[in-house]
């Protein structure tokens, strides 16, 4: 059986050693994204067999709570992991449920375990994946409305960017909190309760998770801020963007920005999901992702 233990940040040495050296796009293998948001889905892992195994609680309709899986992370015997953590879920009483199941995963499984699996596609979770490149650059007819946003925002301000530290982590959490007031409804409520418990944490051990982050200042006012970190060492990940939206073009602005100081060694940036929100969804798709990465729920079959 499998010894799980819970994340924490003093986890971060162990378990990058084994996600930064292979190709995986998930956001959800971020180890800031896994250690900051555990308090929520109880994150743990395991490391045998040359394999990671991380383990998490999900909530079903009801507000039951259940573990379930994301897809091992290694280069041993991958059937030989996929029997251990079924093993470990028919311990706890549940079907082994894999989340964040990609197409290249669900080919290692298909070829496994033929008609083993049942798939599920979460279209809301599916992430957005660029070239660091067009972001930072926004070269090309495609890109002309967001250098027209940028434009405006430049002739209206002078503004700075400047890194995130320490000292301006307080103005930062002052601009998230207005953002959290301003876009409070009935029905989201709890969502951006958990998101500001997360950055709470983020916040607080910036550097111990590895985190980068830039803002932007005019008039001596943080207006927008950002932060990410590596997925894998050619995938950085952006896990927050916030911004005072009375600024036009800020949210243009401060992503070009990030994107042109994020280190030149990471060639794909991944934006992650857009829950569902149709806004949302529309924004990350008009930066013309160059790939927009399926995710599956995969339930092994009984």
């Amino acid at each position: 059986m499998l010894s799980f233990k819970p994340i924490t940040i003093e986890d971060k040495g162990i378990i990058t050693a084994c996600t930064y050296p292979n190709n995986l796009l998930n956001c959800d293998y971020a180890f800031a994204n896994m250690c900051s948001w555990s308090f929520l889905y109880n994150s743990e892992y395991a490391i045998a067999d040359n394999y990671l195994f991380i383990r998490f609680d999900v909530e079903e309709k009801g507000h039951s709570r259940h573990n379930a899986y994301m897809f091992p992370v290694g280069n041993g015997d991958l059937k030989h992991a996929i029997d251990i953590i079924e093993q470990d879920a028919e311990a706890l009483g549940r079907p082994l449920l894999i989340l964040g199941v990609t197409p290249e995963a669900k080919k290692k499984l298909d070829a496994l375990f033929p008609n083993s699996f049942t798939y599920i596609k979460e279209r809301d979770f599916y992430d957005y994946i660029y070239l660091r490149e067009d972001l930072s650059t926004l070269k090309g007819k495609k890109f002309q409305p967001k250098r027209n946003h940028i434009n405006k925002f430049k002739k209206q301000y002078n503004y700075a960017y400047l890194p995130i530290t320490p000292e301006i982590i307080p103005e930062c959490m002052k601009l998230e909190q207005v953002w959290y007031q301003a876009n409070k409804v009935e029905g989201n409520s709890e969502d951006l309760f958990h998101e500001r418990h997360s950055m709470i944490f983020a916040m607080e051990h910036f550097n111990e998770l590895g985190l980068t982050g830039g803002a932007i200042v005019t008039n001596n006012k943080i207006v927008a801020f950002t932060y990410g970190s590596p997925i894998n060492c050619k995938t950085f990940g952006i896990h927050v963007e916030k911004a005072d939206i009375s600024y036009e073009g800020i949210f243009s602005v401060i992503n070009q920005e990030f994107a042109a100081h994020i280190p030149q060694e990471y060639i794909y940036l991944n934006r992650e999901e857009d829950l569902g929100i149709p806004g949302l969804r529309k924004s990350k798709l008009s930066y013309q992702p160059v790939l927009l990465l399926e995710k599956n729920a995969t339930v092994k079959r009984r």
